[in-house]
């Protein structure tokens, strides 16, 4: 028996100028990730950097996403090849890498991606990525379907955007508002007009090297406004958070209720 390799739908619409909108996903739960992935969104991150997921969770997550119209993307906890392998095996096909500063950073994600001699990633035979040996093909045709998104989060890596963007096999470049507003020396203050300012040139830096644009704004006007600025790959809030605050809201409206009789 054999198939085609799935096909990444998202590095193909990213490819093509559209708009992107995500959901980060923190809760680790195949449940959740089956909920959220039939909401209607592009695609779903699934966090092991600030989310207690390993690879087994991952994999049930992955799973119960299997069939959605949604694209899966994870978050290794570093970029460290062996997490890239495990993950790679178990079928993730698009990653947003964090913490990359300069080109060579860049250059070993990449790499983590894809076999030699391209690259450097453990070759194995019977794995969920090939449907367990079923996909025709799989060892040649897997990197064509891989999707490499590095997180921009500090001031030196804003000052190697250019060269980070050249590195072949680098899909876009995706700023993390938190980690650089702490950064600048604005812990907390993502919305300072410092802060808003670097990332509005980042942007525009960004385009003009041939590379998508990405953000996390889980505020809607912050969201509008760097798509209007020009990010394609856009995560709009996260799932715990998204629990936390509509559960909040059901409760107050609870709080004031009195007994009549």
């Amino acid at each position: 028996m054999s198939i085609d390799p799935p096909k990444n739908h998202l590095k193909r619409a990213l490819g093509g100028g559209g708009v992107q909108i995500g959901l980060w996903s923190c809760l680790a739960s195949p449940i959740a990730a089956e909920v959220v992935a039939g909401s209607g969104f592009d695609w779903i991150l699934l966090d092991t950097e600030h989310a207690p997921n390993d690879v087994a969770d991952v994999h049930r997550q992955l799973q119960a996403m299997q069939g959605s119209a949604t694209s899966a993307v994870v978050r290794p906890a570093w970029n460290d090849p062996v997490l890239f392998k495990r993950l790679l095996d178990i079928g993730v096909q698009s990653f947003v890498v964090p913490f990359v500063q300069n080109a060579a950073e860049a250059s070993r994600a990449v790499a983590a991606t894809r076999y030699p001699p391209r690259g450097i990633r453990g070759v194995a035979t019977t794995t969920r990525a090939s449907r367990y040996g079923r996909v025709k093909d799989y060892l040649a045709r897997a990197s064509d379907e891989i999707c490499v998104i590095v997180q921009i989060e500090t001031r030196v890596a804003l000052r190697n955007i250019e060269a980070i963007a050249a590195v072949d096999g680098v899909d876009g470049l995706f700023i993390g508002p938190s980690d650089l507003a702490a950064d600048m020396g604005h812990l907390g203050d993502n919305g300072h007009p410092e802060v808003r300012s670097a990332i509005e040139d980042a942007v525009g830096r960004i385009r003009m090297a041939g590379r998508v644009a990405g953000i996390l704004a889980p505020v809607e006007a912050d969201a509008r406004h760097w798509i209007d600025v020009g990010c394609r790959f856009v995560g709009v809030g996260n799932d715990a958070g998204v629990l936390a605050r509509q559960t909040e809201a059901l409760a107050a409206k609870f709080k004031c209720v009195q007994v009549t009789s």
